[in-house]
């Protein structure tokens, strides 16, 4: 392993956003309302522009200041994990079209795959878009130079180090 310089991520905040994803999406396909998915897309679109975890406010404003949710720092990488809301905003973009536009077979089926992919991610500790960031970073692809922490494998959430 090379050596890199990682950083201090909240992964309750990235938690609450894939709990938030989910709940919203699965409220979405429940009321057949195609606008909750739309607004879902924008706000991970949003936070993939601000490199912040689009419904970390959530966290941030009320799930942490009132003790709900503990924070979980760990030393990592951030970009594994905004390059994947930034997938998760395009398979969402493209699932809320596919509604708006009469394909609700494909719009849904986008749509249920980030409820599945978030769904692991926040209950099983693997990030699928953490995993292809690491996969596209050993292709040397331009942009994509990160390595998963020492000994943790590519997408897993990190163990805590003692200090």
């Amino acid at each position: 392993m090379t050596s890199q310089t990682l950083q201090k991520v909240d992964h309750s905040a990235l938690k609450t956003n894939q709990i938030m994803i989910i709940a919203l999406n699965v409220l979405a396909f429940a009321l057949s309302l195609p606008v909750i998915a739309a607004f879902v897309a924008l706000v991970m679109g949003i936070g993939s522009t601000l490199k912040v975890p689009g419904f970390g406010f959530v966290y941030q404003s009320i799930l942490k200041p009132r003790g709900w949710m503990k924070p979980d720092v760990l030393e990592d990488n951030p970009e594994p994990h905004r390059f994947a809301q930034f997938l998760g905003f395009l398979f969402m973009t493209g699932g809320s079209l596919a509604l708006f536009f009469g394909s609700s077979v494909l719009g849904w089926s986008l749509v249920w795959l980030v409820v599945a992919l978030a769904s692991l991610n926040a209950f099983g500790g693997f990030c699928v878009g953490c995993a292809v960031y690491y996969w596209l970073a050993r292709l040397r692809l331009p942009g994509f130079s990160k390595e998963p922490p020492e000994g943790t494998f590519p997408g897993m959430k990190p163990k805590a180090r003692d200090a």
